[in-house]
């Protein structure tokens, strides 16, 4: 008989410290341009390059912009694209991984050959070309994370459906004349869900680094909107200058991954835990 473990969140210290990292920056990114009370995207050539001060917390770029009301926009942007990046590609997993695992086994072998192919060049290798052919922009670059970033996970979601389409619930399902869509719907999908969620979400600092690095290549977002990244691409002319233009984007971004990439192991180990119980 196996002993049951518990797991206490506030013993679990580094996915605790991911948490509180996560709550502060989100909260940075919520409430900060309420109380900066500047537009991040407005120039003041009279105020180019300014060191931080009481007025300018943070100091301003090139353009004079507050480069506080910059970060907390960027931050807010970077966050909610992450996050649209994360669901677009586990939606995508989820599709072909459970449509691949039911279906006869000659689609099962073309998805298999997709996603292998996909699989054979670097995620960020095929980001770029396909912003390449896209062009730059934001809509593109989301895009193309997506489509660059959805193949490993949809190998997960096909192993995990064929292991449960073999399960008596679903042989005795299929006897009662459930359809393929209804156990796809009603018992493959909320059951492979979970455990999709928590693979993706350790690809999630790989996003947040991938974002910054395209845009910082240009090929995101554009100016004068603001982008951590793109802050990071500007800044490298004033490094001598003005160093606190590289400081902050750069920092706001390591702060982000170590948050994203300590409830990601956090959550994996919780996981693991309760697999062996």
């Amino acid at each position: 008989m196996r002993t049951r473990v518990p797991i206490s969140w506030a013993k679990d210290q580094a996915l605790l410290i991911g948490v509180v990292l996560t709550v502060v920056v989100a909260a940075i990114a919520a409430v900060g341009p309420l109380l900066i009370g500047m537009d991040a995207n407005v120039p003041n050539y009279g105020a180019k390059l300014r060191p931080p001060s009481a007025e300018h917390w943070l100091g301003t770029d090139q353009y004079g912009r507050d480069q506080a009301a910059r970060l907390m926009v960027g931050l807010r942007r970077s966050i909610l694209s992450a996050l649209i990046v994360l669901a677009g590609s586990m939606t995508v997993s989820l599709l072909v991984g459970v449509l691949a695992g039911l279906s006869p086994r000659w689609i099962d072998s073309l998805l298999g050959r997709v996603i292998d192919v996909l699989l054979a060049v670097p995620s960020l290798v095929l980001a770029l070309a396909i912003v390449g052919l896209l062009g730059p922009g934001y809509a593109n670059l989301l895009l193309a994370l997506i489509v660059s970033s959805w193949a490993a996970d949809a190998r997960l979601a096909r192993s995990l459906t064929m292991d449960l389409s073999h399960r008596p619930y679903i042989t005795a399902a299929r006897l009662s004349g459930v359809g393929t869509v209804g156990i796809a719907l009603r018992h493959i999908v909320p059951a492979v869900v979970p455990r999709l969620s928590v693979v993706a979400t350790l690809r999630l600092g790989g996003i947040v680094v991938s974002l910054a690095g395209l845009s910082f290549l240009g090929l995101g977002v554009q100016q004068p909107d603001a982008e951590l990244g793109a802050m990071l691409g500007d800044a490298r002319k004033f490094l001598t200058a003005a160093p606190w233009l590289l400081l902050v984007p750069a920092t706001a971004i390591l702060l982000m991954t170590t948050a994203a990439n300590l409830i990601a192991d956090g959550l994996h180990r919780r996981t693991a835990v309760r697999g062996r119980q």
